[in-house]
Parts: C-alpha cells; structure tokens; sequence
C-alpha cells in the first residue's frame, strides 16, 4: 500500500510541475496583459506582478521537487536520514518566502490603488496558506526529530 501511495504522489508531483511550469509560461503573462488592458493605470506593476508570481510559482516547484526526494527517501526506508532534516528545511524556506511575497504582492498593489477585491482575497488567502504549510512543516520537523531519536534508540537496544 505504501509503494501505491508513493507512486500515487509521485504521479501528483509531476502533473503539477507541468501545470506550473504552463501557468509561468503562458497564464501569468497572459494574466498580467488582461490586468493592464483593465487597469492601464497600474502598467508599471507588470513586470513586477510577473516576476512575483514566477517567483511563487518557483517557490511551489521547489517544493515539489523535495517532496519527491522525499519520498524517494521513505521507498528506501532512508527517510530517518539527517538529510531528511535539510530537506524539510528547503521546504519550510519555500513556504515561508511565498507568503514574504504575497505579503510583498499585497501592500505594493494596495499603495498603487491597484487592488480588486477578488485579488485581495487571493492575496490574503495566499499569505495565510503558505504560512500555515509553513507552521505546519515546522511542527512535522519536530515530529521527525522525535521519530529519528526513537529510531536511534532502537537501533541501539535492538
């Protein structure tokens, strides 16, 4: 069951690097030309809204790319390894800078006078789900330590 689970993520893992890597491609430049046709007056927020969602985007791939070292990890029953611990670090960094930057995204475009409402709540949904996956990576670091302690000990008794 396990060995489904994780083929199962892997196959996940995948579908989304290829989503994001056509949302980085097409939908955010597209995105940014409709918002500036709509909001002319906001055209010098366009590049800066498009290297932003890039670097979210970059932020999620990043992710994505040690959950899959990750896993790879658990299949080889390797996942009590000190590198484990780096891992989950890159991970809670991602997490943390994406919500740095809707953070970053939100005030820029509320001082600018360029914020619908429909984009505030992404914003702030945005800033309070990244940092919530962040909190939450912290909490199952700690999980692992205790584990990898736990491991250790048995190793020693066994």
């Amino acid at each position: 069951m396990q060995r489904a689970a994780i083929i199962g993520a892997k196959v996940v893992i995948v579908v989304a690097l290829l989503l994001s890597l056509t949302g980085q491609g097409f939908f955010v430049p597209l995105l940014a030309a409709e918002a500036v046709r709509e909001m002319p007056e906001a055209a010098g927020l366009r590049w800066p809204g498009i290297i932003g969602c890039i670097a979210i985007i970059l932020c999620v791939q990043v992710a994505l790319l040690v959950m899959w070292r990750l896993l790879s990890m658990v299949a080889r029953d390797r996942i009590f390894d000190a590198r484990a611990f780096g891992l989950v670090g890159i991970m809670i960094a991602c997490a943390l800078a994406a919500s740095a930057l809707f953070a970053v995204a939100l005030v820029v475009l509320a001082v600018a006078s360029a914020l619908p409402p429909v984009v505030a709540i992404f914003l702030i949904m945005g800033f309070f789900g990244a940092a919530g996956i962040g909190l939450l990576l912290v909490v199952m670091r700690g999980l692992l330590t205790k584990a990898t302690d736990l491991e250790h000990e048995m190793a020693e008794v066994v």
